[in-house]
């Protein structure tokens, strides 16, 4: 499906990383892929003083270092699109000019109404810019539509992304505000609604009867690595899993909607945040889990640890690593707890959720009272995308000894499909007015309020301990123990879908 309609693409911080390295390549793909307009042009506005010629040529360089095609002979047309406008963002008179440049660029290459604003700058600009925007009258859809993406963190607390809120709503309606979440515009994260409503011998096992518990899990093998200075302001759980992973848990836990219209699925994702059992202050040393890694000799590499990397402080107690225990109180998952886990530097890079099904009610093959054999479904989001099914086979031989076998399937088995990019897929989808896969107000803020009482209490509460875990291993020893059952343990996976074990390499 193309995009029919004109419109301009609007890149507020334009000279940044992002642009370079996802939006503009991200563009481009859908360029060579024929997904996009005849007439269309895209303004890349920051403080650097570029001319469109050096604006160009920066882009240029750009596309040849993170061409997400195997294309490069469009590249000097799709180059042409690009404009560059400089901008103090504070300064009310450059978005005058930025109007203008709008309007010229409009006449010269007919284009209408339809702009996209994509905010690609430090959260301190997200109140700032778009009320200068609504002051200029760039927000206003009387000649085509107007939106704004918003890259997160959506507020740093509660308290601030009510305020920040408050700001985006007094000059833009909710329908023009997009909240850009990457994770979400993975193609195995959108499977998972596939994968729940379109088989029948799933939806009927996804409930409280035959789950004993959901796990996701989303590690990273490196470290802060150069970004150490904002990461220690934020830490895991504001970094991962207030906004990614709380979002993927909603996919897996939503009720099916009664279409595929962007407002249905997104009124039963916010239907999960607003179940999400509360968690007590009192209750967070039993429920929540924080970790830093420390120095640690990877493949015979010896590797820093957090208080050592740049930017970080020495007395630093942000989490590197942060495990959650918390339930889902509605009548689909009433008493199945879910475990998430988020943290750097441990074996290996993935995101996964793993659906940890019941025992059968009567155990003929052994005397095991536990789930800790019990039947998986691993949905692999990356690397090594695919699903993966584990299930007990009897072992060749007399008796009836059972091992668990694996049954999987791979995206890379689907040679024949072009899997785009996550930020081509979401920048599509804005462009085209989807906001399936973008958060609503309401769902950032019950996201929020579901997780202060463990900032609040990791903060305040000295009492509460920071676990010390050597880089290049699962975390603090303690993460085990969160999870509820003898014998259970998180799963320990490896790069590769089918593999598993506490010993994976990085």
């Amino acid at each position: 499906m193309e995009i029919k309609s004109s419109f301009i693409y609007v890149i507020f911080g334009a000279s940044g990383d992002l642009a370079r390295r996802k939006l503009i390549p991200a563009l481009y793909s859908l360029f060579v892929n024929k997904l996009l307009p005849d007439h269309f042009a895209i303004i890349g506005v920051a403080r650097t003083e570029y001319s469109d010629a050096q604006f160009r040529s920066e882009m240029t360089a750009a596309l040849q270092k993170h061409n997400e095609t195997d294309v490069v002979d469009k590249i000097n047309t799709f180059i042409t699109r690009l404009y560059y406008s400089p901008l103090t963002y504070n300064d009310p008179d450059t978005y005058k000019r930025l109007e203008n440049r709008l309007q010229t660029i409009r006449n010269q290459d007919d284009i209408g109404g339809n702009t996209l604003f994509y905010l690609s700058t430090p959260p301190e600009l997200y109140p700032i810019i778009p009320a200068h925007l609504a002051s200029s009258g760039l927000n206003r859809e009387d000649n085509g539509w107007k939106r704004l993406i918003i890259e997160k963190p959506f507020g740093y607390d509660l308290t601030s992304a009510l305020e920040l809120k408050d700001r985006l709503l007094k000059d833009w309606k909710e329908d023009q505000l997009y909240r850009i979440d990457h994770y979400l515009g993975k193609e195995t994260v959108q499977n998972l609604l596939v994968t729940r409503f379109s088989n029948g011998i799933f939806e009927p096992l996804w409930n409280s009867n035959y789950i004993h518990h959901v796990e996701v899990t989303s590690s990273e093998g490196l470290g802060v690595e150069q970004r150490g200075g904002y990461y220690d302001k934020s830490g895991a759980l504001r970094d991962m899993i207030q906004n990614h992973l709380l979002q993927v848990v909603a996919l897996a836990a939503m009720e099916p909607p009664a279409t595929l219209q962007p407002q249905a699925i997104r009124n039963e994702i916010l239907k999960v945040f607003q179940s999400l059992r509360p968690i007590k202050t009192e209750e967070v040393s039993k429920v929540a889990l924080r970790g830093q890694y420390t120095n640690s000799k990877i493949k015979n590499e010896m590797v820093p640890g957090y208080r050592e990397e740049d930017g970080v402080s020495e007395y630093s107690t942000t989490e590197t690593y942060a495990a959650l225990k918390f339930y889902i109180d509605n009548w689909r998952w009433g008493g199945v707890p879910f475990y998430i886990r988020s943290g750097k530097r441990l074996p290996t890079r993935v995101t996964e959720v793993v659906i940890h099904f019941k025992q059968t009610p009567h155990f003929l093959f052994g005397h095991q009272a536990n789930c800790s054999s019990c039947n998986q479904l691993v949905l692999r989001i990356q690397p090594d995308e695919g699903m993966l099914l584990k299930f007990g086979m009897k072992t060749p031989g007399a008796g009836f000894d059972v091992q668990n076998v694996n049954m999987d399937f791979h995206y890379s088995d689907l040679t024949d499909q072009r899997i785009p990019s996550a930020y081509e897929r979401l920048i599509f989808d804005a462009i085209n007015g989807d906001s399936t896969l973008f958060a609503r107000t309401e769902e950032v803020i019950e996201a929020w309020k579901f997780v202060m009482p463990v900032l609040d209490a990791w903060k305040n509460d000295h009492t509460v301990p920071l676990y010390g875990y050597p880089a290049g291993t699962w975390g603090p020893k303690g993460a085990d123990e969160l999870i509820e059952g003898k014998w259970i343990t998180w799963r320990y996976p490896c790069k590769n879908l089918a593999d598993d074990g506490i010993y994976c390499e990085l």
